[in-house]
Formats: structure tokens, sequence, C-alpha cells
């Protein structure tokens, strides 16, 4: 663990894309950050602290219009290990603080690691734009 994430009211909606949050990393990691401000989103690796082990599952039963499908095949928060992935967008820094756009992690959810995006490999950006999804996504956001 580097750090914590530090919502603005505990209560928030965790979906919420708009909020801001902050992470705060350990005044022995805060070193790493130096230069995170030069890029505008991060990976945020965290860990789901609140999920108990009796919700943890490895599908998630069918509903109206959606499939019966493998917890590998969603983006659920019941996962055998509990660890969250978010692209956010970095809004600041101020020291071992960062304030992030767009983190689904818990009040209090340990941070194990942050990542600038996009990533570079042999001098070519890492961008998928031509990604697949599954039909019944498409029609959820629709």
């Amino acid at each position: 663990m580097i750090g914590f994430v530090e919502r603005q009211n505990p209560g928030e909606e965790v979906n919420d894309r708009d909020l801001v949050s902050k992470i705060v990393v350990g005044k022995e990691y805060a070193e790493g950050l130096k230069g995170v401000e030069d890029w505008s989103h991060l990976y945020v690796i965290f860990w789901m602290h609140g999920i108990s082990d009796d919700k943890k599952t490895l599908t998630c039963p069918a509903k109206p219009d959606i499939p019966s499908v493998g917890i590998f095949a969603t983006r659920a928060p019941i996962r055998p290990n509990p660890i969250g992935l978010t692209l956010v967008e970095l809004v600041r820094r101020e020291g071992n603080v960062i304030w992030v756009k767009g983190l689904d992690a818990l009040d209090g959810s340990p941070v194990l690691d942050i990542k600038p995006y996009p990533y570079c490999v042999k001098g070519k950006w890492i961008v998928v734009t031509d990604y697949r999804a599954p039909d019944y996504m498409r029609r959820m956001i629709k």
C-alpha cells in the first residue's frame, strides 16, 4: 500500500465519474510522485476493502436483458481478489496528495499503485480505439 483514498463525503455515489477524490500518498512514497503532474490521466490500482468474503463470486446472475456471465467478464466489485483499476483524470498535485476525477473507490480504500496513461512501447502510444464489447453492454448504454 502506498496511500489511501479520501473522498469529500464518505457517502458519495462511488460511480459518479464527475466527483473529485484525494489520494494521500505516504510521505515515504511522495518522491515517487515527481513529474506525475505532467500527465493528464492516471491508472489508480486500489484494494476494494469494502467487499466482504460472503459477497465474492465467480458469476453474475442474469438480469433482464443481461445474460449470466463470469465475474472476469464484468467490472463488478465482487471479485475473488478485490483489486480495483480505474482510469482517472489528474486534477492537481500538492506534495504527497493528488486530486483525481472519476475514481470509483470508497473512502479509505488502500491505493496499491499509480501509473500514467497512456503507455508507450517502442515509440508508439498504446491507446485502444478499436475495442470490442458485448451487445448487451452496448444496449445498456443507449
